[in-house]
């Protein structure tokens, strides 16, 4: 089943042409892989799953979005519903300066939810998924910013399934990270695409070999190609594609 898809799409930033006649449909439960050298149109694709791009001026898009099959650009849609569906992780750890129990706890409050041990549990729940509970268990009272890059890169992934979304956005998360920490990352989303539809924008080809099943090569705002990643990797179809693989450009 596609939960996602794009459909024609067209970005522009005032009169520049960002994004160009993207057409892709994303899998249900899958890890999709978006490569490509800096300013080709990565980062800008995978926010307008969430919108993200609503929040920058002189944007224009054309062409459909598709979440679950509905239009996320129709007027009916509730912003707010759809950023609790489609979660986002950033290039950079940005906890809140708050304790660790509390950047988990927020995005339920915010939802409305009081009730402390619904809170309790599913604080619990998403540092668990987000394999850091055993190293925070004893420290929840204490301030996010105690914790390491690594750690804090895999809290802000916790604080986005608090709130339950069956989509993960991840904009490049462990290009800031140490080695260990990368790997940490990558256990990470190889694990949560058993419940979860994942899309990862990385500027490192062999992590998208290792984590993706399916990887999308982006060019000067274009999809080039897009496939199951060992396709893209040991066969490409598209020459470009065959020499950004190959470090001949990029």
């Amino acid at each position: 089943m596609h939960v996602l898809e794009a459909n024609n799409v067209n970005l522009f930033y005032g009169d520049v042409h960002a994004l160009k006649f993207v057409t892709m449909a994303i899998e249900e439960k899958t890890v999709t892989a978006l490569i490509g050298p800096s300013g080709c149109g990565k980062s800008t694709f995978i926010r307008l799953f969430n919108r993200m791009n609503d929040l920058i001026p002189n944007v224009k898009i054309d062409g459909k979005i598709l979440f679950n099959g509905h239009d996320i650009y129709n007027n009916n849609i509730s912003v707010d519903e759809l950023r609790k569906q489609i979660g986002m992780v950033f290039q950079r750890p940005n906890p809140f300066p708050k304790s660790i129990f509390e950047n988990i706890a927020y995005g339920l409050r915010v939802n409305g939810i009081n009730d402390k041990k619904f809170i309790t549990e599913r604080v619990e729940r998403s540092l668990i998924q987000a394999a850091l509970w055993d190293e925070v268990k004893d420290k929840l009272k204490k301030s996010a910013f105690e914790l390491s890059g690594g750690q804090q890169q895999r809290l802000c992934i916790a604080r986005a399934l608090a709130i339950e979304p069956s989509v993960l956005l991840m904009d490049e998360p462990a290009s800031s990270l140490d080695p260990i920490s990368t790997n940490k990352i990558e256990e990470l989303i190889y694990e949560l695409k058993n419940h979860y539809t994942i899309i990862i924008v990385t500027h490192n080809m062999q992590q998208a070999g290792r984590v993706s099943d399916y990887t999308a090569f982006f060019y000067l705002g274009q999809m080039i190609e897009y496939d199951k990643t060992k396709n893209i990797f040991i066969n490409p179809k598209d020459t470009r594609t065959q020499n950004y693989i190959t470090g001949r450009f990029g």
